[in-house]
C-alpha cells in the first residue's frame, strides 16, 4: 500500500489507550515506540509481546510502523566486539524475525553504545520553556564510558559484523532496519568513538549495505547539528532519491555539533518549509515525527502539548507544499 508523506508520533514506550486516543486526535495513523517496555530477560522481544502492541494498535485503526531502539544491553557486546556478541546475535535475529512474524515493519537502531550525551543545564528558551543542550567543552574530563578507548575502525569493523549477519535475517522477515546518527555527532565521546556523524559516514554505510531493507532513520536535529540547513538539504537529496529515508525524526537545533541546544520547531536554523517542499518534490512517501521538543509550562513528563504544536506545524507544511505544488495524477 502507497501512502503519501504524513505526520506521525512516538517517542514513547507505553502504548496505552490514552496514547491511542492522543495519536488520533492529533489527526495521526502512523505511530513508532522507543525502546518500548516489553519483557527482555531473554534478551529479545517475544513474539506474544509484540503482537500485543500490534492487536492494541489495530484496535484503535492505528499503524505501528516501527519500533526504535531495542535497550543497549541487548547488542552492547556487539557494539563493542565483546565475548557475547554472538549470544547476543542470535537474541537479535530472533527479535527481528518476531517483528516480521507480527507485521512490524521498521526496526530503527542506532551505533551510540554510550548512549545519547547532553550537558545537564537546561537552556531557556522564549516564555521560559527548557531545551536540553550540549557543550563538548564541559565534558573534556569526562571519565571513558567502557574499560577502554575504542578507536573508529574497531567500530567499523564491529558494525560490519553485525549488518553482515543480521540484514539477510532482515530482508527474510520484511523488515526494515532504519539508522539513527549519533547524538551528538561528534568524533569521540566517553572514548568511544562516534562513525556516523557525516553524509560520508552515512553514505559508506548505505552503499555497503544497499538493500531495500536498509535506510535512514533521518534525525533532521542531528544532520542539523553536523551542518546546518545546507547539510539537511545535501542529505536529502542524497538518499531520498534512492528510497534509503525511512522515516524522519522532525527537530532542530541552534548551534553545532560541539555546542548547540534544541529549540521550538519554528524557531531553528534549518528553513523547515524548504524541507518539506524538498521532500514533496523527491516524492518522499515515509512519516515523520516529532522528536525532542521544549519542555513548556503545565506540560506532561512526555510534553504532549510541546508534540501538540509540533504536529500542527508539520501538518500545516506538508498541506502548504502540496497545495503550492500539486502532483498530477
Amino acid at each position: 500500500m502507497s501512502l503519501p508523506m504524513r505526520v506521525g508520533l512516538g517517542q514513547f514506550n507505553e502504548l496505552t489507550d490514552e496514547m491511542c486516543q492522543f495519536i488520533k486526535q492529533m489527526g495521526c495513523d502512523d505511530f513508532l515506540m522507543n525502546t518500548p517496555k516489553l519483557p527482555g530477560d531473554t534478551g529479545c522481544w517475544q513474539v506474544e509481546d509484540l503482537a500485543a502492541l500490534k492487536a492494541k494498535a489495530d484496535e484503535y485503526d492505528l499503524r505501528l510502523m516501527a519500533l526504535e531502539n531495542v535497550p543497549i544491553p541487548f547488542y552492547l557486546d556487539i557494539m563493542l566486539g565483546g565475548d557475547r556478541r554472538q549470544a547476543q546475535l542470535d537474541n537479535m535475529v530472533q527479535t527481528v524475525r518476531n517483528m516480521g512474524t507480527v507485521g512490524i515493519p521498521i526496526l530503527g537502531y542506532h551505533w551510540i553504545p554510550a548512549s545519547v550525551w547532553r550537558t545537564p543545564e537546561p537552556e531557556r528558551l522564549r516564555g521560559g520553556a527548557r531545551a536540553t543542550r550540549f557543550h563538548e567543552a564541559e565534558h573534556a574530563e569526562a571519565s571513558l564510558s567502557f574499560d577502554r578507548q575504542y578507536p573508529a575502525g574497531e567500530m567499523w569493523d564491529n558494525y560490519c559484523w553485525y549488518l553482515d549477519r543480521i540484514l539477510p535475517v532482515a530482508e527474510e522477515a520484511g523488515v526494515r532496519l532504519a539508522l539513527h546518527p549519533d547524538d551528538p555527532p561528534v568524533p569521540v565521546l566517553g572514548g568511544v568513538s562516534r562513525i556516523f556523524g557525516s553524509l560520508e559516514g552515512f553514505r559508506r554505510a548505505m552503499d555497503r549495505y544497499d538493500s531495500p531493507n536498509h535506510g535512514l532513520d533521518f534525525c533532521m536535529g542531528c544532520w542539523s547539528e553536523m551542518g546546518g540547513h545546507e547539510n539537511v538539504m545535501k542529505g536529502l537529496d542524497t538518499f531520498v532519491p534512492h528510497g534509503k529515508i525511512i522515516y524522519i525524526h522532525f527537530r532542530d537545533v541552534k548551534g553545532t555539533a560541539d555546542c548547540f541546544h534544541e529549540c521550538f520547531i519554528d524557531d531553528g536554523q534549518v528553513d523547515t518549509f524548504a524541507v518539506v517542499q524538498r521532500l514533496h518534490e523527491l516524492d518522499y512517501d515515509g512519516f515523520m515525527i516529532p522528536d525532542h521538543v521544549p519542555a513548556t509550562v503545565g506540560d506532561s513528563p512526555w510534553h504532549h502539548r510541546g508534540r501538540a504544536h509540533c504536529v500542527g506545524f508539520m501538518q500545516a507544511l506538508i498541506q502548504v507544499a502540496g497545495k503550492l505544488q500539486p502532483k498530477v495524477a
